[in-house]
């Protein structure tokens, strides 16, 4: 039994205690089993520049004469109530305005950007009297003037990739003659950095629209599977597919020497080395596929499940199978995403599938599953549990003999509560009456609850809260930890994401529409944040919070639900409501990114959010 649980739900949740502090690097597909995955050099994407927005003050700035930086009316902020204020006397004068930064090597990109105003009381329409010239480090990005006078702000942006593993001073310099002033007014600085190695030709996601039979049959007590997977799958990108990768992921619950997930028999592709600790195998194609050709893989397939009261576990006579299947990687403009497993949080990646799963079972064992299941007859004492799920990204089912609750949520969801022995019969229906809530507050903020029913499987001892999978939750007995995992059938289930590289799209998203479904408004929160280094932000991938994984919780769910109350706050109730519930509709069925999220919140509103999503740390 692991200490270290991979959610954080509540602080009701009394059994969440402690995150774990091991590392997880991000690996490369590697020769040999055995062999332990290298580390590849990659690009954090992040802001470099500090207090860009000037609402912390002075520092790490420095500037010629104090009253720079300032508030003082006759100017006005771009964002925020602060900016930098150079020139503007009405006489020979000087005011310079700097800060040093480190550029960090192994980005693609590199860019500066920075808001001006520039008003001035010279009449001239073709003399340069006073000039602002933007530098970093020694070259000179541009020179402005009197003449490049505006009644608003405009942005300024330069590609300064150039200088990556360098640090330089960010600087500004203002001068003026000896008559009639000229104010070069500054706003918003920012440095951000992105990209890595070279990306493929395109970012088109694929293998597109998978679909996968499943015909398995398990044995007396549920907790050993065995039979055939077949996944067919479409190539959307231009860029051929030669190959396809399986993630094995519950094979992290065992060794390459003894793994709980094993592929034989390999039929429509050459299977190759397994990789990233066994989670991850290769299949190669017969033949390169072009946009828009389809091919499909056979494999035996066979699990067998390890002790514990885990995703993927037993506890007594009740079997977990979250990830037990095998499901195809996802090639994007990063190329093949092969994430190691986190036991932290998630790894998990997929595009919305189609599951039809046949689950030969002893008649005595209730199998709870995604999607709509239909039970059948079997041989003498068994049953056939057959589970159909569209436009879903997981599948999870669980087996034994549970105690089973039904119900209807007022807007018309069909609600099934699975609990194992030692759940009350008021506790069970306890969960039922949160769970016809929960889905039709969810529904109504940001689309109605597509999978049919919802099913919920109850254990107390589950030492990581919750879990969620399309229509299927695992859950401790809690209001707001089963209401949480109910939200991530939207952000994550509808609205997909990739849970390693921006593990906040899920999790802040769905603690934020849990607080809302519990009728909390995350008042004052965000003045509790105290940020632990420079380089501890919302968005960080789960790489970097394997290895800060005491902040995990408190960063990507706490700081980052207050960050989307304070987008709140700044947008409006009602539009903030639009917003998500348009958003969703746009990425209903797809994947959302951060840079979409902050476009389609900065095309609901007037105010720039640059400053936000600095203040914030919401970055990419």
């Amino acid at each position: 039994m692991r200490s270290t649980p991979h959610k954080a739900l509540a602080a009701s949740v009394s059994a969440v205690t402690a995150l774990a502090a091991a590392a997880l690097s991000i690996t490369a597909a590697v020769a040999a089993p055995q062999q332990a995955p290298s580390t590849a050099a990659a690009c954090t994407p992040g802001q470099v520049v500090a207090n860009g927005g000037f609402e912390s003050g002075t520092s790490p700035w420095s500037q010629s004469q104090t009253g720079l930086i300032t508030n003082r009316a006759g100017q006005a902020a771009h964002g925020g109530s602060s900016f930098a204020w150079l020139n503007g006397v009405g006489r020979t004068h000087t005011d310079t305005l700097s800060q040093s930064v480190t550029i960090p090597a192994g980005c693609s990109a590199t860019t500066l950007t920075f808001w001006l105003h520039v008003d001035t009381a010279e009449t001239t329409t073709s003399t340069k009297y006073d000039k602002l010239t933007a530098k970093i480090g020694s070259t000179t990005l541009a020179t402005y003037s009197n003449l490049d006078k505006n009644t608003g702000y405009a942005q300024k942006s330069f590609d300064v990739s150039a200088f990556a593993g360098q640090t330089v001073s960010v600087a500004f310099s203002g001068t003026e003659d000896s008559s009639l002033q000229t104010s070069f007014v500054v706003d918003d600085v920012a440095l951000d950095t992105s990209g890595g190695t070279t990306p493929p030709g395109d970012s088109t996601r694929t293998p597109a629209a998978p679909s996968y039979t499943v015909d398995l049959s398990s044995n007396a007590s549920g907790t050993a599977w065995t039979g055939h997977e077949s996944a067919s799958f479409t190539n959307a990108s231009p860029t051929p597919l030669s190959e396809v990768y399986l993630r094995l992921w519950d094979n992290y619950h065992g060794t390459c020497s003894a793994m709980p997930i094993t592929v034989s028999n390999v039929t429509g592709g050459t299977a190759g080395a397994l990789s990233v600790a066994c989670t991850a195998l290769k299949i190669d194609l017969p033949a390169p596929l072009t946009q828009g050709q389809s091919a499909t893989i056979g494999f035996d397939l066979g699990i067998t499940v390890p002790s514990g009261a885990d995703r993927f576990g037993y506890d007594g006579a009740f079997s977990m199978l979250g990830n037990a299947l095998p499901v195809l990687a996802v090639r994007d403009g990063a190329g093949w995403h092969l994430d190691p497993y986190t036991n932290n949080g998630e790894s998990f990646y997929s595009l919305a599938s189609d599951f039809r799963v046949a689950l030969d079972h002893p008649s005595g064992l209730l199998v709870p599953a995604t999607g709509a299941s239909v039970d059948t007859p079997g041989s003498s004492g068994r049953t056939v549990t057959t589970a159909t799920a569209t436009k879903v990204r997981d599948f999870a089912w669980a087996a034994g003999p549970f105690s089973k609750i039904s119900g209807t949520s007022a807007a018309g969801t069909p609600i099934n509560i699975y609990s194992v022995s030692g759940i009350s019969s008021a506790d069970s229906q306890s969960m039922l009456t949160t769970a016809k809530s929960a889905v039709d507050a969810h529904s109504a903020r940001f689309g109605a609850y597509p999978y049919g029913e919802l099913d919920a499987v109850i254990d107390n001892n589950y030492w990581f809260g919750g879990m969620e999978y399309p229509g299927f939750v695992l859950d401790l007995v809690s209001t707001t930890a089963l209401t949480h995992e109910i939200g991530h059938q939207w952000w994550y289930g509808i609205v997909g994401d990739d849970e390693y590289t921006s593990p906040w799209l899920d999790e802040a998203f769905t603690d934020y529409a849990t607080d809302l479904a519990l009728n909390k408004t995350g008042a004052n929160c965000w003045s509790g944040v105290s940020w632990a280094s420079s380089a501890e932000k919302i968005t960080n991938s789960m790489g970097y919070w394997d290895a800060h994984s005491s902040r995990y919780s408190t960063v990507v769910y706490g700081y980052g639900k207050c960050a989307l109350h304070d987008l709140r706050r700044v947008l409006g109730d009602t539009v903030m409501a639009k917003l998500l519930k348009d958003y969703a509709t746009s990425h209903w069925y797809g994947v959302s990114t951060t840079a979409e999220f902050k476009a389609a919140a900065q095309a609901a509103t007037t105010t720039d959010l640059t400053s936000f999503w600095t203040q914030h740390r919401i970055d990419g």
